[in-house]
């Protein structure tokens, strides 16, 4: 079943009756959501309030909840503690894995986000080079550093060759943050779901960062928010802003189609597969990892 993604940009208050999140205004009711149809659940307005009774509901049904700034920026993910029924034995298998297991892994993230960057710049510029040979030098754990050399032709092939990728800047850069914000929000809701514990990375292994594997996973799905902040932009006359409808927009990036192995699944689904892929990895019950791609 694929899931919802619904964001409350206005005040409102969000309680639970009949296993619906019910959405009132002034004692008005707007509307309501089953709770098992729910995805994510993005608060996006510091008047929004919201029962306990619906956040317990949210994570026994899984969902994502994003708690938004004042930059309309996602800034803290509510997740389930307990997300797998096998959740103990997952994470004594994490914690185990190998470093060996760990750096394959990395490659492959590597590797597989490399060839999405080529991808993207093939569809936007009709020119991908030389991206796909940087792909295929990328060796185990990436020790020289191939994703950062990628990047820098990536970015100034994408947006020009003034553009620089700093989340402190406004328009474009805002646009990539609030789209990497909810990918990392739904993949962090897949790695959970998988048994896995978000702040054990294979790469990201900050003390400080609770999502450090949700982080790695993430890296090959970042160029389909590139190439959605790139076709909003070709729209707008004028320096890009983050405007509710283009939030709207790139939320629909959750539900598109992608290809998982030999299999084509929506996104959402697909982050699933992928973190039930890297598992296996690392518990030693698989070889290679399965990364959905454009």
């Amino acid at each position: 079943m694929i899931k919802r993604i619904v964001e409350i940009s206005n005040p409102a208050y969000l309680h639970l009756r009949n296993r619906q999140m019910v959405i009132e205004r002034e004692r008005a009711e707007l509307g309501s959501v089953p709770v098992e149809d729910l995805g994510v659940l993005i608060l996006d307005h510091p008047a929004i309030t919201h029962s306990q009774g619906l956040l317990t509901a949210c994570f026994e049904n899984n969902v994502v909840v994003l708690v938004c700034d004042s930059k309309h920026l996602p800034s803290a993910i509510l997740l389930p503690l307990d997300g797998h029924s096998l959740h103990s034995k997952t994470l004594g298998q994490q914690i185990a894995a190998t470093e060996p297991a760990c750096k394959r892994v990395w490659q492959r993230i590597v590797q597989a986000k490399i060839r999405e960057q080529a991808k993207v710049l093939h569809s936007t510029t009709g020119d991908d080079k030389p991206l796909h040979a940087y792909a295929a030098k990328v060796k185990s754990g990436d020790p020289e550093n191939i994703e950062a050399q990628a990047a820098r032709i990536y970015w100034q092939r994408l947006f020009g060759p003034e553009f620089r990728r700093n989340p402190d800047i406004p328009g474009i850069n805002a646009m990539l943050n609030y789209g990497y914000a909810v990918m990392r929000g739904a993949v962090a809701r897949a790695v959970v779901g998988a048994g896995l514990h978000p702040a054990l990375g294979v790469h990201h292994r900050n003390q400080y960062n609770n999502f450090a594997l949700a982080d790695d996973l993430m890296e090959p799905l970042r160029p389909l928010v590139d190439i959605k902040v790139y076709e909003v932009c070709e729209l707008l006359p004028d320096t890009p802003e983050l405007t509710p409808q283009n939030k709207r927009t790139l939320l629909e990036i959750l539900d598109w189609s992608c290809a998982i192995g030999e299999r084509k699944l929506p996104l959402m689904v697909a982050l699933h597969h992928y973190a039930a892929s890297v598992r296996k990895v690392l518990a030693g019950e698989e070889k290679d990892v399965e990364i959905p791609l454009l």
